[in-house]
């Protein structure tokens, strides 16, 4: 085949893969801007015409009604930057110091404890046990910790972790470090965890969005305002706002239309996703470090 039809094809074929990235990059932001342009929308206009990209009446009555309470919405902003901070980085410290020795195939207690992390992923104390454990045993009712410490080690991420470990850094590398009088600590400071950036990143993001969307335990945990988190008092208000729509005598002289229900609700999740989005970039950074850090030279 002439170079003239290979430059041709690579053309035709990279043009096809914009078309079809930049498809699939609208169905991922259209969303969005619907749910933006409904939050910024009159009730009243959405119950009469449904959602549209474009608002057909201005309104920023739900964000109103959002900001009516803005020194609880910064304090509930702020526990959940604290906790998914915080988790998101002890998760994946106490994740590898727990995957690292099962990879190890030299660890003396390896099957006992990759059973004990299996059997985990199974089996579970249910809803009772767990809360009686952290309320009355732990005593940490109304503490920001009960909304870190159970979700620090998830037993599929271990697994994965170790996997990576095992199909990624050779033994021979471990191997070679320790003859050269490199200490276990040394070896996975220096050498596991450069080596290991793109699995911490995608772990990582994925317990950054389980920390930063989770509600359940401030529902369970918690019941001082002052330590809930940001979606648990958006969950808050939506119970709310649900109350009234379904008892319009107990709203008063307001008709149904003017109370913001869906278009809080929007609001509510453009509200709660604001930050979250940047994580993405600061790992997409590390995805590509990573890959590029990680090769072995001979």
């Amino acid at each position: 085949m002439k170079k003239g039809s290979l430059n041709q094809i690579s053309v035709g074929a990279n043009f096809g893969i914009n078309v079809i990235f930049i498809f699939l990059s609208l169905c991922c932001l259209i969303p969005f801007l619907l749910v933006l342009s409904v939050s910024l929308s009159s009730e009243n206009a959405v119950i009469r015409e449904g959602y549209r990209l474009i608002p057909t009446k201005f309104s920023l009555a739900a964000y109103r009604l959002l900001m009516r309470d803005i020194s609880q919405i910064g304090r509930s902003y702020g526990v959940t930057i604290i906790v998914t901070i915080v988790g998101t980085l002890g998760s994946l410290m106490l994740t590898a110091l727990y995957a690292y020795p099962l990879y190890r195939k030299d660890f003396p207690f390896r099957r006992f404890f990759s059973m004990f992390l299996f059997i985990t992923m199974l089996f579970n104390g249910g809803l009772v046990p767990f809360y009686i454990l952290y309320t009355q045993y732990l005593r940490l009712k109304d503490s920001i910790l009960a909304l870190i410490i159970p979700y620090l080690l998830n037993p599929f991420y271990a697994i994965v972790m170790r996997t990576f470990f095992s199909t990624t850094i050779p033994e021979s590398l471990i191997e070679s470090a320790k003859i050269d009088g490199a200490k276990e600590i040394y070896i996975l400071r220096k050498i596991v965890f450069p080596l290991s950036l793109p699995v911490f990143a995608t772990i990582g993001l994925f317990t950054t969005l389980v920390y930063w969307n989770d509600w359940f335990l401030s529902l369970i945990f918690i019941s001082k305002s002052s330590n809930i988190t940001i979606q648990y008092y958006m969950y808050k208000i939506i119970m709310n706002l649900q109350f009234l729509l379904s008892n319009p005598s107990i709203s008063g002289t307001m008709a149904k239309a003017e109370i913001p229900g869906e278009t809080a609700r929007m609001a509510m999740a453009i509200i709660g996703i604001g930050p979250i989005v940047l994580a993405y970039p600061f790992f997409q950074r590390y995805f590509i470090k990573g890959l590029t850090i990680g090769a072995i030279k001979g």
